[in-house]
């Protein structure tokens, strides 16, 4: 899966982005499959493809193409209460001259209207263009990317990951520079939205009241972090990989447990687990498989890019024990991050991996975060670090992995780690690598002295760190045989609607010697 580096010019970036006008009537007069549902119902109202559209967990032969319909976005939408047939095509070119596959789907309005394509029968390593259309509106057009060849083992895979991108907190310009890099896929690792209430002083005001709650309410929360240019740019520009973590949902909650259980009785958040989970699905090119059941969605899965990577990307919310209030909870043996189920699959899908590298998609930081200067410790406890006995175990178990790299979010700060056979023995084998990835936005432009000052101190209790830092961005890895060279993407602000990128730092992971090794600092 080879990438294509460097800058993506004006004239195609305005062509990933194009919707119906910038089409026009050549494209209008492809009427790519006659359906008698075309010309039966009420015309739908303009603009229907306001949230634009995307892609999703690729496979070799098979890719998830997302849009939704909805005029009214920050409104329940505004569609009609009936079936919607969507037609949808897919191209080799981006001009659409050698259609490969078509199809219509039906957008449903107890889906939000959404759709979900799981187009199969597609060559392995190809990039493809793809387009829907509806009521003679046509979508913008997207760009995606099959993964390769089961057994292919060479070439490149660039992977950009990226977490938390809160609306209120700022722009999310980092995606701009994401898009310039091209990478062929995104793994997201949690906290799309955030289920905060609307804030007066904030750079860009959430939409409603209060916290989301209801579907309707949830719904136009995605719909307007959907609306932000550079992050719809990203979407149709490469498959995305996603998962949630904590503010898709509630803060800090655990399985069917909210942050704040005495101002939310059991009943009511699990109706709002429900209505949670349905508006994540909706908005995200993910398969049917995710289909939410009541308050339970299948989320951990495992994607392969050749003899390369395989990817097994977590769920650490909904299987999760609440979390401990001090040390000695935190090392109870009771504790559970995973599940026994999720577990099991987790280590099978590791013992028994053939790629070269294997990576995990976790929205908690693994590696330890020791927050206390000098002697005795203290922990994130809704962290890895509360959940002692079982980090500790998979630990062991990354012992005997070819190559095991974590991607994570959650801490809106680079953090850059050795992963440790035992936390507790400084001199303990290096088993393996972590890459904490920055916020998009959340946190906002955060004071560089005020975060060193806090931060610097506790460096030394923390040997295994390699990069700590508090800037905006993503991070960038070029995935080969022979090792995955990262780069720390960031921007100099998020305060306005553009912003200047830069490198802040490259680091390496040597296939066959675990941990991370810095290439060049600021």
């Amino acid at each position: 899966m080879t990438g294509v580096s460097g800058s993506v010019s004006p004239d195609r970036r305005r062509f990933l982005t194009a919707g119906a006008a910038v089409l026009g009537a050549a494209a209008s007069a492809q009427l790519w499959l006659p359906t008698a549902a075309r010309a039966a119902e009420t015309p739908l109202p303009d603009g229907v493809f306001s949230l634009g559209v995307a892609s999703g967990d690729p496979l070799p032969d098979g890719i998830v193409l997302w849009t939704r319909l909805a005029p009214d976005p920050l409104n329940g939408g505004g569609m009609p209460d009936r079936v919607v047939t969507v037609e949808w095509e897919l191209a080799e070119e981006e001009r659409f001259r050698k259609p490969v596959r078509r199809g219509v789907a039906q957008a449903r309005p107890e889906l939000g209207h959404s759709v979900h394509v799981d187009v199969r029968r597609l060559r392995p390593g190809r990039t493809y263009w793809y387009r829907f259309r509806v009521d003679g509106q046509i979508s913008p057009i997207g760009r995606t990317r099959t993964a390769p060849h089961p057994h292919s083992s060479g070439g490149r895979l660039r992977m950009a990951l990226a977490s938390c991108q809160n609306w209120q907190h700022g722009y999310f310009t980092p995606y701009a520079d994401m898009l310039a890099q091209d990478p062929d896929f995104v793994l997201f690792v949690g906290d799309y939205i955030y289920e905060s209430r609307p804030s007066a002083t904030a750079l860009r005001r959430h939409e409603g009241t209060d916290e989301p709650y209801t579907l309707v309410q949830y719904r136009n929360r995605y719909a307007q972090y959907r609306t932000d240019p550079d992050l719809a740019a990203m979407h149709a520009n490469a498959p995305w990989v996603v998962t949630f973590d904590d503010h898709e949902v509630d803060n800090d909650f655990a399985g069917d447990i909210p942050q704040d259980p005495d101002k939310q009785p059991h009943d009511a958040f699990v109706a709002r687990l429900t209505a949670a989970y349905q508006a994540f699905y909706e908005h995200m090119p993910v398969r049917a498989s995710a289909i939410p059941n009541g308050p339970h969605i299948q989320m951990y899965r495992r994607l392969e890019f050749g003899r390369l990577a395989r990817l097994s990307v977590l769920d650490t919310r909904q299987y999760r024990s609440d979390q401990a209030t001090s040390q000695e909870g935190a090392q109870d043996p009771s504790l559970t991050m995973l599940g026994a189920e999720q577990k099991e699959w987790l280590v099978d899908g590791l013992r028994h991996s053939p790629a070269r590298w294997n990576m995990i998609g976790s929205q908690i930081m693994m590696a330890e975060t020791d927050l206390k200067v000098g002697e005795g410790k203290l922990w994130y406890y809704d962290a890895w670090d509360g959940y002692q006995t079982e980090r500790n175990a998979l630990m062991q178990e990354l012992k005997q992995v070819r190559n095991p790299v974590v991607f994570t979010g959650d801490r809106h700060l680079t953090m850059i780690s050795d992963l440790k056979e035992d936390y507790a023995d400084p001199g303990s084998a290096v088993v393996g690598a972590e890459f904490v990835g920055t916020s998009i936005s959340s946190n906002g432009d955060q004071d560089q002295a005020a975060f060193h000052r806090e931060w610097d101190p506790r460096v030394p209790d923390n040997p295994h760190w390699k990069l700590l830092d508090a800037h905006r961005g993503y991070h960038l890895f070029d995935i080969r045989r022979d090792g995955i060279d990262a780069q720390v993407r960031i921007v100099d602000t998020v305060r306005q609607p553009t912003a200047t990128p830069s490198t802040l730092a490259r680091l390496r992971v040597e296939a066959g010697r675990p941990g991370v090794e810095v290439v060049q600092l600021p």
